[in-house]
Formats: C-alpha cells, structure tokens, sequence
C-alpha cells in the first residue's frame, strides 16, 4: 500500500503508514518544502531575529548565535534533547511518529530542507526505524530528537530487525549522514508530531476493538441467556447516540434467529447492566472516539512549529507562538483512555458472569472437569488486575503540570504522556477482551441443550476454534490468551 501526501494526512493513512503502507510526497508537497526553505535562508541572509534559528532556545531564547554557528546549534540541539530513557517504542509507534513529522514539514512552515525530509522517507520505505526510548517527554522533544540521532548518523537504528548504529543503519539503506542547517535542529525536535503519531495509532487501535468489543459482548449475551427486548431498534431510539444506535444494529445483526436466546425469552425481566446496557457503554465509547478523531484530523492539519515561516523569500516572515504546545490532542488521549477503561472493565464484569456459578448456569468457571481443574478462575484475576490498572493509568496526564527551563516553559501539557498512557490502556484492554473471547467460546462447548447459536456468533465461535480447541487445563492458559489477542488485531467485520 503506497499513501501520497498531498493535503494533510489523514489519521487513518498515518495509522496505515505506522502499519508499514509507504509514504510519498505530491510534487505540491516537495514545492512547499522547497518555498519554506528559501524563506529561511532569507531570514539568515538578512539576520532577522528568529527563535531557534540565529537565537538560543528555551530560556536561551534571547542570546543571539550567529552565522558560522547556526549548524552547530541544530546539530548541539538534537544532541541535548535525544534524552530519552526507558524501553523503546515498537516500530508501529515510531513509524506513526515519522508519519507525523513528515506531514508537519509538508505544510511548509517549517522551512526544513527537501533532503530532511528525504531522509525520513527513506528510513520509512526501507524499513529502518531509529530506536526511540518512550520516557522522557513532557509533551514533545525528546521522542523526535532520538529520531533526528538516525538522520545524521548518530544514535541506533534497527534495519529489517537488526539494531545498528544509526551511520551504519544508512549506509546499510544507500544514504549518507545529514549536516544540519540553519533552524532544522529545532524543527526536528519541535512540533508534537510525537503526540500526534501516537494519538492516530491509538484512535486506529481504539476504532478496532470498539468494534470487537461489540463482537464478544454478543457472545457473552447469548451464552449468558439475555434478553434481547434491551436491544430493540424502538427502544434504543429513546436515547440521542449515534454510537448507541451503530452498537445496537451490531448486536441485532449477531444475535439475530439465536435459537439460545429464543428459548430463554421471558426467563427474567431484565438482565444485569452489563448485559443490557452494552449497547450503552460501547456506544458512547463509540461516540467519544469519533469526537476524539476530530481532534486528530485537526492537529495533522495543523501547523504545530515554533517559530513558523510565511511570507515570500523577498518578504519573509517568522512568527515565534506556541503551536508545538498540544493541550487539545492531550486531552484527547486523556479521554481515549478513560473510554477504552470503561470498555474494558464492562467486558471484566462479563467475564465473572461467565465463570461464576451463582449467575452463569454454567460449569464453575468453565472447568471441563470442576474440583480437579480450575478452568478460566484465574483468568478471570488477571481480567480484573488489568481493569484496576486501567483505572490507575487514567488518571489524566493533563493537569500533571510541571515547569521547565527556568520558568520559560511554565504550564506543560503532557500531551505525550497522555498517547502513550492510552496505549498501554488499549494494551490491557486488548488482554481483557482476548479473555473475554475464550470464555464466552468456552462456555459454548459447555452449555447444555444442544441450542443453535445466532448465525453471526457461530462464525465468531468457529473462527476461535479453528485456533483453539477446548480449554482443558492441559495447557498454559496465557498461551491462548495471546492467540485470542492475536485474533483481534484482524477487522472485526
């Protein structure tokens, strides 16, 4: 899959681009690059007075570096900032904040060279990914100046899965190191293409397992005997939500001609609120993603540098703001958190209505033999351990605040943080789902009756099977959790 930029981004091409889809450029796009460059070499040529081009940055703002200094200041600022520490970042994470910065730079605002930018599609489309340490961040700079190590020579690189040293990543790939110039070193690590990245990943992640999640509650539903008068199409309209009505449809369409759940009709009035409200929960959650991914297509379209360029080469300007500030994307991941938690902990209550015998009518936690083996018991532990680490990490990283150099950079937005927070909760939310799909197929091959599935979860039940047999407590049951998991990296249909 090959994605040509032209008009900015959209967040589903900079999550297909982290998945590996090659990225170009429109010759519209190398155009701007080219303008906003001259506009630069204008502003050096005439010494105008510009943040991070002839000046300091941070509290350094106002010490003038001039000429013969410039490229050592980009190169001393990609240096001082690559401060990163912690576990690095997967490739999809670092791909998606690659994605990012390119399209950053396409706007033309920034006034990097063409070759910056080459360089960068050319670590993308041959597979060599610097290695970027995920902490260190209070809303931007260090993710991207570990990045910019690769682009001349420094730092580490993993080429097609073999770690390097970032000169020979590139001549591994046929490129030669790059001499910064003037203002590229804090363009490279300037902007919040980290946050934005992160956030399209994240939203992609989120979109798919809103899905999935629809999926498995379906299951859960029918084995667990609900009553589906709770999903009426007349019922749901009470209730503004296009999210509520798009999970209601899903669970009509799965559960549809369920011979399970036309035997237990009128068997209770109404059914758990994990149960009946799904349509609810997923629903909003739905709602929240689709708002959150107007965030995201706002910020592609943005210009997040400090200071930007305009103007001509005869006549150019430089604007010093704070568009590399991101409080609106932060607050954006804050709440993806907060919305795949709360999908996850729905789908942990499930799950104990699945393996407790007081509700389930099943087998005590889907033990295929009760007393000798365990079945899904302490699974349901690690479901639950997950869903109060959720709620710990959702905490929003918004209003964590903090202040940096020497009272320049006074309010912090974490923006960063908050992405990087929310795919750890989408990490655990993925674990609790993959249990939640293994025991809503478990507890099919237990349920007595011999009762035909809706046609829509008996291809869900095969599709687990076809991976997995019964769970027997013969084997180590993590080892299904990540194939269940694995499972729900496919489209959800």
């Amino acid at each position: 899959m090959s994605i040509t930029l032209d008009a900015p981004l959209s967040r589903q091409d900079a999550a297909a681009v982290a998945g590996g889809a090659e990225l170009r450029l429109s010759e519209a796009a190398w155009q701007r690059l080219a303008r906003g460059r001259a506009i630069v070499e204008a502003i050096v040529d005439r010494g105008m007075l510009a943040y991070g081009v002839n000046t300091g940055v941070g509290a350094l703002c106002n010490v003038v570096v001039d000429r013969p200094h410039q490229r050592r200041l980009s190169r001393s600022i990609v240096m001082s900032h690559a401060v990163g520490v912690g576990a690095p970042l997967g490739a999809a994470e670092t791909r998606a904040i690659m994605a990012a910065a390119v399209n950053n730079y396409a706007h033309g605002r920034s006034g990097v060279r063409p070759a910056l930018v080459e360089q960068l599609l050319a670590l993308l489309a041959e597979d060599c990914i610097p290695e970027v340490p995920s902490l260190g961040s209070v809303g931007y700079l260090s993710h991207m100046a570990h990045i910019a190590l690769v682009l001349i020579g420094e730092g580490t690189a993993l080429h097609r899965g073999e770690r390097l040293p970032g000169g020979e990543a590139l001549a591994r790939i046929g490129r030669a190191p790059l001499v910064l110039e003037a203002k590229e070193g804090l363009s490279l690590v300037n902007g919040s293409p980290c946050v934005t990245g992160l956030s399209a990943l994240a939203l992609s992640r989120a979109e798919r397992l809103a899905g999935w999640a629809d999926n498995i509650a379906a299951m859960s539903f029918e084995v667990l005997r609900g009553q589906p008068v709770a999903f009426d199409e007349a019922s749901l309209a009470l209730r503004v939500s296009p999210g509520m009505q798009a999970s209601g449809r899903r669970l009509r369409a799965l559960l549809a001609d369920s011979a399970i759940l036309a035997a237990a009709t009128g068997r209770q009035t109404q059914d758990p609120l994990s149960l009946r409200a799904v349509p609810h929960v997923h629903g909003a959650v739905r709602d929240a993603l689709d708002m959150i991914g107007t965030t995201v297509e706002r910020e592609l379209a943005s210009v997040t540098d400090n200071p930007a360029v305009m103007g001509t080469p005869e006549a150019p300007e430089v604007y010093s703001e704070a568009h590399a500030v991101a409080p609106a994307i932060g607050l954006a991941m804050d709440q993806l958190g907060i919305a795949v938690a709360e999908l996850a902990a729905m789908a942990e209550r499930r799950i104990d209505r699945l393996v407790n015998p007081l509700v389930s009518g099943l087998p005590p936690f889907l033990a295929a033999d009760s007393g000798v083996a365990s079945g899904f018991m302490i699974a349901q532990y690690t479901a639950v351990s997950l869903a109060a680490r959720n709620r710990r990490l959702a905490s929003p990283a918004s209003l964590d605040g903090g202040i940096t150099s020497a009272l320049q950079e006074d309010h912090l937005t974490h923006a960063t943080p908050a992405a990087l927070k929310a795919l750890d909760i989408l990490d655990n939310a993925e674990h609790i789902l993959a249990i939640e799909l293994l025991a809503a197929t478990q507890a099919y091959d237990l349920l007595e009756g011999g009762l035909a599935r809706a046609a829509g979860t008996d291809l869900l039940y095969r599709d687990v099977r076809a991976a997995l047999p019964p769970y027997r407590d013969d084997r180590p049951l993590a080892g299904d959790i990540a194939v269940a998991r694995g499972i729900l990296q496919r489209d959800p249909g």
